[in-house]
């Protein structure tokens, strides 16, 4: 490689790096190579582990940056989604997702070194959007530092229809937990208060 070309390539790392976050597009390449090298996982509503760790890029104050554990459990639900078939179906039907919500309580912090588990599965979903929750599992008594529940809007589709595609029979709604159930209440009337205040019809959550 002569000194333009290494120039020019320098400079479009350059501009990659300045303009884009590149390591997360690294990393979630990463994950669904990885996923879809694993076994797939028929049961779609159980619960995934992933492990990780804290690096010191990861550092607030000697320990993980709150924002972190939204990105590490982004990653998660990715290798969720790729593993259980539901990321699949959702392309085939030409639909796509997007987070419509979250909502992390912190329990303990997580320093530096310290390794982790990020259990994710799906606990509920209704006909817009599936509900997800994330626990933060670190220490030899498996002790939960952070817990987070995830709305994932369905768009271009639905869960039932998912659902119908992967098991190949209507799946019941289980139970929504009582924690969850006030989660969704609260955004709920949420939306509800900001469309009223832009003066909109509430036709959508």
């Amino acid at each position: 490689m002569d000194d333009d070309s290494l120039l020019w390539a320098l400079a479009v790392l350059l501009a990659l790096f300045s303009s884009l976050d590149v390591w997360y597009f690294l990393r979630a390449a990463a994950v669904l190579i990885k996923a879809w090298w694993l076994p797939p996982v028929f049961d779609v509503t159980g619960e995934q582990i992933v492990t990780g760790r804290v690096l010191p890029h990861d550092m607030d104050l000697c320990h993980m940056n709150n924002a972190r554990y939204l990105r590490e459990c982004d990653f998660a639900r990715l290798s969720l989604y790729a593993r259980n078939g539901v990321l699949k179906t959702l392309r085939s039907q030409g639909g796509s997702m997007v987070v419509g919500a979250t909502t992390i309580r912190l329990r303990q912090a997580l320093r530096v070194g310290k390794a982790f588990e990020i259990r994710s599965r799906i606990v509920y979903w209704d006909d817009k959007a599936f509900y997800l929750e994330q626990r933060f599992v670190s220490g030899k008594d498996s002790r939960v530092s952070a817990v987070m529940y995830c709305k994932q809007n369905i768009l271009g589709s639905s869960p039932d229809k998912i659902l119908y595609f992967l098991c190949q029979r209507k799946v019941e709604v289980p139970e929504v937990p009582e924690d969850l159930q006030h989660w969704i209440n609260f955004i709920s009337a949420n939306s509800l208060a900001l469309r009223a205040e832009s003066g909109l019809d509430d036709k959508t959550k």
